[in-house]
């Protein structure tokens, strides 16, 4: 492997009646492997549930979760709803979501590294729509995948969920070609009219009443109109190999979907788009939520666009009506639990190795410089960590910066000295502390981690605190506001809005962080 996996398993490894083969792919949140089903039906070590031989194929893609990331309360509702998304694929006559087939606990307290983890059994695709478009943009059949994947929003919005964070890298294409949503980490079942998502989502496929909308103690609230737009971005995209808003950086387009929306800026539509899809994308990407189309007369005009069949009209409840908690944990979990059903990786390839040139070396290299020693190790973790947050300070560089001052980059640091617990891992982070940030959901999480705190925990974590600190940083501070940050994630937001700025205990730290920012920023970048 040629970085760290958030879950590193070993070859040959038995769960279930699985046994683990080669990587696929690694993000954040989970390491996907694919496994192979053992022939005597037989596996030690674990503590699975449902699961049937007669259903269950050769082959299939293990997604381990890392250990901790569920309480026994929330994984007993993550399975029970499970059990409901899986009878919602059976009941569907061609289901366009990726099918899970079972989830399991690993059950080895000799290897602590994976005693404990998640496993979700899923379908295993060939690849991402992401990895066919870096390698041939524009495909011939992009008009047919695009009604499959809106047709796949069709099926989740009848179901009364909204997916959140539609884009190429959530978009699995099978062996006959076929599309299959996935990576559901940030969907949300409505309530109504919304539903409540983290605050965290791409910032290209985002629709601008989004980008700075306000975050209560739900999370933030989401319409089915958002999938809507990010639809929008994906078929201009997919068409077209270009962005319907301006700018080379998803930091640049996000200021251009702003400008959009407050009527200063128009879409840049390509000349290259059909006249039959110019007119889709259009009506996907108006200014305010209430005007765009809906979903089924989407799905209806998108497969005449692209000469399909139409595919079978849905019913208006595909499930049971769902038991309603009255805290907000239970909406959050709802949302690890549909997770269940997607790979949730960065952006699988449907191969373990890099190739020649590995793409991780350069991997985000227009937000943060390949030349000025960040380990290449961590560039995705460090990129993809800091675009979950749709604030826009909180960037590449910031985050790079502050592992750097915190721990020189060192994953196994130790000073166990530090009052309150201790400090661990390359964000120094005290476990009762990082136990609030662990969770992709915002989720608490019920009990303090143990180090080592493994970097794949530690610097998505660091993100989520920042992009929960920003918003609440006085707007009068003067400085610079990432490197203000920074002195708020070593000490707290309150005593920098207290002191006005950095405090005195402080400066040195954040003289660093701000020294490596400058260095760790591209030329032309603030």
């Amino acid at each position: 492997m040629t970085e760290p996996y958030a879950v590193p398993v070993p070859r040959g490894y038995r769960v279930g009646v699985w046994e683990v083969r080669e990587p696929i792919a690694t993000g954040a949140f989970g390491s996907v492997y694919t496994g192979r089903r053992t022939a005597d039906g037989t596996g030690g070590d674990s503590d699975g549930t449902g699961g049937d031989d007669r259903e269950r194929p050769r082959t299939a893609a293990l997604k381990f979760l890392p250990t901790g990331t569920g309480t026994p309360r929330q994984l007993s509702h993550l399975r029970e709803l499970i059990e409901r998304e899986v009878g919602l694929l059976r009941r569907l006559r061609r289901p366009r979501l990726i099918r899970m087939y079972e989830t399991l606990v690993v059950d080895d307290p000799a290897r602590p590294e994976l005693d404990g983890a998640t496993v979700l059994v899923l379908e295993k695709a060939e690849h991402s729509l992401s990895a066919q478009l870096r390698t041939a943009p524009r495909p011939s059949a992009g008009p047919a995948l695009l009604a499959q994947i809106c047709e796949g929003l069709a099926q989740l919005h009848h179901a009364g969920w909204v997916h959140g964070d539609l884009k190429p890298a959530n978009v699995l294409l099978m062996k006959d070609g076929s599309a299959r949503l996935t990576d559901f980490n940030m969907a949300a079942e409505l309530e109504g009219t919304h539903a409540y998502t983290p605050a965290f989502s791409t910032p290209d496929y985002t629709p601008p009443e989004l980008l700075w909308s306000e975050i209560g103690e739900r999370g933030r609230r989401i319409r089915p109109s958002a999938d809507v737009w990010a639809f929008g971005v994906l078929a201009h995209l997919v068409l077209t190999d270009s962005f319907p808003l301006p700018g080379g950086t998803p930091t640049a387009r996000r200021d251009a979907a702003a400008a959009y929306a407050r009527g200063t800026d128009e879409l840049r539509l390509s000349p290259e788009l059909p006249d039959a899809w110019r007119e889709i994308v259009r009506d996907c990407l108006t200014r305010t939520h209430g005007d765009r189309i809906g979903t089924d007369a989407l799905l209806r005009r998108v497969e005449s666009a692209a000469g399909t069949g139409r595919s079978p009209r849905l019913p208006r409840s595909l499930l049971p009506r769902r038991r309603r908690t009255a805290v907000a944990v239970g909406s959050a979990v709802a949302t690890v639990a549909v997770a269940a059903l997607g790979y949730g990786v960065s952006d699988w390839a449907g191969t373990g190795g890099t190739g020649p040139r590995d793409p991780a070396a350069v991997y985000g290299a227009a937000e943060l410089r390949t030349d000025q020693g960040v380990p290449v190790r961590y560039r995705r973790l460090i990129v993809d960590s800091a675009h979950a947050c749709l604030q826009r300070e909180v960037t590449p560089a910031l985050i790079a910066a502050m592992l750097k001052t915190e721990s020189n980059f060192d994953p196994d640091l130790s000073d166990p000295s530090v009052p309150g617990g201790g400090e661990y891992g390359i964000a120094r982070w005290t476990p009762k502390v990082l136990r609030w940030w662990i969770r992709a959901d915002g989720v608490p999480a019920s009990a303090t981690p143990s180090p080592p705190l493994s970097p794949a925990v530690s610097i998505p974590a660091m993100a989520r605190y920042l992009c929960y600190i920003d918003p609440r940083l006085k707007t009068s501070l003067t400085g610079d506001r990432r490197v203000l940050l920074a002195a708020s994630y070593r000490t707290s937001y309150e005593k920098v809005n207290d002191t006005g700025g950095v405090p005195p205990k402080y400066r040195d730290y954040a003289a660093r962080v701000a020294h490596y920012l400058k260095e760790y920023t591209p030329p032309g970048r603030t």
